[in-house]
């Protein structure tokens, strides 16, 4: 196939950081019974946007198709209702039972786990309670991204996470977290009875890697096989197959996708039936980036778009933003209409802090009939 024929795109609503709110971060999107688009994201609310800083999750909603946001009142969930300061990480899926439900992170420290809520009501955006998906583990520190959970051809759920275990120092403190393998848990279509699907994958023969398989993610191809991606810090995503829907999987190793250690997003047009993969292309090769400026971006630039009609043979990339001095992560895409396609990332430069501080909704016009191959 071709590279991806954009025929407009237009950043629809920003979320930059303010005075108590330094961060605004990953999200994700779901259309509710009312029609509007829910987008719900990670929201920093003191002088810290580090990532174990005070976070609750927001909204926005659009009701013309995402041409146009407003910013929800409040919080749709708070930290403190789990007597936490940090909730995170955003997923929003409806399930076959036609329940919508929000799915984020739990930062309980040194552990975390993730939960479960479903929305009582969708036009008043209200929450029920919390079921725990993923437990708190000791010793074990989760890792669930934005835009995660994976609905399978049969209703179920796959959620895949990154496993950390946590490091101690000589005095006993928590001294960071070692690096990552990944477990995929699943969850049957109401979205209860999650279960650690598969045997934890682990990156074979790590040699320097410093992260191991980090962020990953998961998708459907046509054929029912699970394609999963993982986040490193050898110059690619690394990636595996399952046959049987997320229980056993081949070993991971490099893909075809050259990245930094930024998450990439694959996800299927429901209306074309062509997947998209989002991700930032070019490794941090030596000369590249400064170390006084590599913290403002991580290498996250450019942000590109390919296309495949079988989630095995992409496109060409198309390079979606290219500013060499902002960096562009963490995305979550929606297909609110046929050719059209919602797309959120963090995109903060030098004066926003660092990448993770500002996030952008951009709204793509496709031309999803260009380059396909003929029947």
């Amino acid at each position: 196939m071709d590279a991806p024929s954009i025929k407009n795109s237009e950043s629809v609503t920003e979320l930059p950081p303010a005075p108590g709110n330094p961060r605004n971060s990953e999200g994700d999107f779901l259309r509710l019974t009312d029609g509007r688009i829910l987008f719900a994201y990670s929201k920093y609310v003191s002088d810290s946007g580090h990532d174990d800083a005070p976070c609750n999750v927001a909204g926005a909603v659009s009701a013309d198709d995402g041409r146009t946001w407003t910013r929800l009142p409040g919080f749709l969930a708070a930290a403190a209702e789990h007597g936490v300061k940090n909730i995170m990480s955003v997923s929003l899926v409806r399930l076959t039972t036609g329940e919508a439900c929000l799915v984020y992170l739990v930062k309980h420290p040194p552990e975390s786990y993730v939960v479960l809520r479903r929305f009582t009501d969708e036009t008043a955006l209200t929450l029920g309670e919390a079921e725990v998906i993923v437990p708190e583990k000791h010793g074990i520190y989760y890792v669930v991204n934005n835009s995660r959970v994976c609905a399978l051809s049969d209703g179920s759920l796959l959620l895949p996470m990154a496993r950390h275990k946590i490091v101690k120092r000589a005095d006993g403190e928590r001294g960071g977290v070692y690096f990552g393998t990944c477990a995929m848990f699943k969850g049957d279509p109401d979205g209860r009875n999650w279960r650690q699907e598969s045997r934890v994958l682990f990156m074979q023969n790590p040699g320097a890697s410093g992260t191991g398989l980090q962020e990953p993610g998961a998708v459907e191809r046509p054929d029912e096989t699970v394609y999963g991606y993982f986040r490193t810090d050898r110059g690619y995503q690394f990636d595996a197959v399952s046959p049987d829907g997320g229980k056993t999987w081949s070993a991971p190793a490099s893909s075809r996708f050259s990245s930094p250690d930024s998450p990439m997003l694959i996800r299927r047009d429901p209306f074309s039936g062509l997947y998209y993969a989002v991700w930032n292309p070019i490794p941090c090769y030596n000369g590249r980036l400064s170390r006084e400026r590599r913290w403002v971006h991580a290498g996250r630039n450019p942000l590109v778009l390919a296309v495949s009609e079988n989630c095995v043979d992409f496109s060409p990339y198309t390079v979606l933003e290219g500013a060499e001095d902002h960096g562009f992560c963490y995305p979550a895409m929606f297909f609110p209409a046929p050719g059209v396609m919602l797309l959120s990332y963090c995109c903060g430069g030098e004066e926003d802090g660092t990448c993770l501080s500002k996030t952008r909704i951009r709204r793509i016009e496709l031309d999803d009939t260009a380059g396909r191959t003929a029947e």
